[in-house]
């Protein structure tokens, strides 16, 4: 395996990637690795984030979940641009995919569907704010 860091369009990918995972895993009642991959993907899009905005970070930040979670909160939440609501989908998985993990419960069926739910509008959040690819598709439906 290469030492070359994720660039955030390839970490958006791999959220890409992890958010549909989670929904076929949830389809399959798996809500246990749905809430693992939603996890993931909320994680991916976050440290994506933090990378293209330019925050002064790591580029391993995604090291450990605590630092990131942190750094997620302290540079794109406390002062903006995202949403203090839109950061606690954040913690919320992961304090849910530690139960999921690490605990001998399951997570809850209502639990599970519900964090697929945030995590695909996590991604689509950081999407929007952050790479600024995703908007140059509307640059050109300009109404007449």
């Amino acid at each position: 395996m290469s030492n070359r860091q994720l660039t955030p369009d390839a970490l958006m990918a791999k959220a890409d990637t992890a958010c549909s995972s989670a929904r076929a895993l949830l389809d399959l009642g798996d809500v246990d690795g749905a809430a693992n991959r939603a996890y993931y993907a909320m994680f991916d899009a976050a440290r994506a984030a933090l990378l293209a905005s330019g925050a002064p970070v790591e580029p391993d930040i995604g090291r450990t979940h605590s630092g990131l979670i942190g750094a997620f909160g302290n540079y794109l939440v406390k002062n903006g641009p995202v949403s203090k609501e839109v950061g606690r989908l954040l913690n919320r998985a992961h304090e849910i995919r530690l139960v999921a993990d690490y605990n001998g419960d399951s997570v809850e069926s209502a639990d599970a569907k519900e964090m697929v739910e945030q995590a695909e509008t996590f991604v689509a959040a950081m999407r929007a704010e952050f790479m600024p690819k995703a908007s140059d598709d509307n640059d050109n439906e300009m109404a007449p």
